[in-house]
């Protein structure tokens, strides 16, 4: 495939802003942040949000409404709605987003895990909010819970909606329970898979892992029933993603896998980001960013003016 795809996942749910001054928190921001990385050459924009007062990741349809209304008015690119949401999250909680604005594409996570991030708290000494060392050591004892029936549950409202689901993969048990739903008629091919690496609680971020899960998702599901895309966290974004396009894959990147542009320097913006990740797909394989419309005709979504 000549063109890659690159995903930029805006502020995510996972780093805090203790971490980073440059984590986008506001409504604003967000948006900004998402125009900027379309015109830095990423199609597609993953989407959370956060309380602009705080930056605690929250679910609330007010903020969402704004972010993606503003995008949408500035910028042609894909917007992907995050329903893993934030820690400690209902189900109802993360899918609230999807029937209410109906995007063309939403993240879909494929099964429960420890998703651990205790271990960022013991670096920090000060933290600018208090919301966040209990958010991060909470993690210590916590499952993200995606149940067969949520699984079921997600599906059929994305769907219904007309959402093309990302099937985020953060293991080979994941590639699996995909089977499952497909087997059971619940996932409909072609479907689109993010492989998602070196979460502690999920599969580590090696070549060989990234290997190991695009040879599986190949016999599971075999020639032209999925598409793929890798991810990272953080500084093993670059390699994953680069080792990624030479594979035929895409990619994603963004401040909420990865806040640093290269070793000891924060990246100021997602834009940072997307460009360095093309400058080293294109001088790696030779391959360009696909377009908003170029992703959308390979992703087969329904296109933009439709939500």
């Amino acid at each position: 495939m000549d063109k890659v795809i690159i995903t930029a996942a805006i502020t995510g749910s996972i780093h805090t802003p203790t971490m980073t001054p440059y984590l986008p928190i506001t409504p604003k921001q967000i948006a900004d942040e998402a125009v900027k990385a379309a015109e830095a050459g990423a199609a597609i924009v993953h989407i959370h949000v956060r309380d602009p007062g705080n930056g605690r990741p929250t679910s609330n349809l007010d903020i969402f409404r704004e972010v993606l209304s503003d995008i949408k008015c500035r910028s042609d690119v894909i917007i992907c709605v995050t329903t893993g949401g934030g820690f400690g999250m209902t189900a109802e909680e993360r899918i609230k987003a999807i029937p209410m604005f109906k995007p063309e594409m939403a993240s879909f996570n494929m099964g429960s895990m420890n998703f651990a991030l205790y271990p960022y708290a013991a670096r920090v000494k000060e933290w600018k909010y208090s919301w966040e060392k209990p958010y991060l050591e909470m993690t210590r004892d916590w499952v993200f819970k995606n149940t067969f029936a949520d699984l079921e549950y997600f599906c059929r409202v994305m769907y219904e909606n007309g959402v093309k689901p990302e099937l985020e993969c953060y293991d080979v048990s994941h590639l699996y329970n995909a089977y499952q739903l497909l087997n059971d008629g619940v996932l409909k091919p072609p479907f689109h898979i993010q492989f998602v690496m070196g979460i502690l609680g999920g599969i580590g971020a090696t070549v060989e892992d990234l290997i190991h899960m695009k040879r599986t998702a190949d016999r599971l599901f075999g020639d032209g029933k999925y598409t793929w895309s890798a991810c990272a966290a953080g500084r093993y974004e670059f390699p994953i993603c680069i080792t990624a396009a030479i594979m035929g894959g895409h990619v994603r990147v963004g401040l909420e896998d990865n806040l640093y542009l290269r070793k000891g320097v924060l990246a100021k913006s997602n834009a940072e980001l997307v460009e360095k990740m093309k400058m080293l797909i294109y001088e790696v394989t030779g391959r360009e960013p696909a377009t908003p419309n170029e992703a959308r005709k390979i992703l087969g979504l329904k296109g933009k003016d439709s939500f």
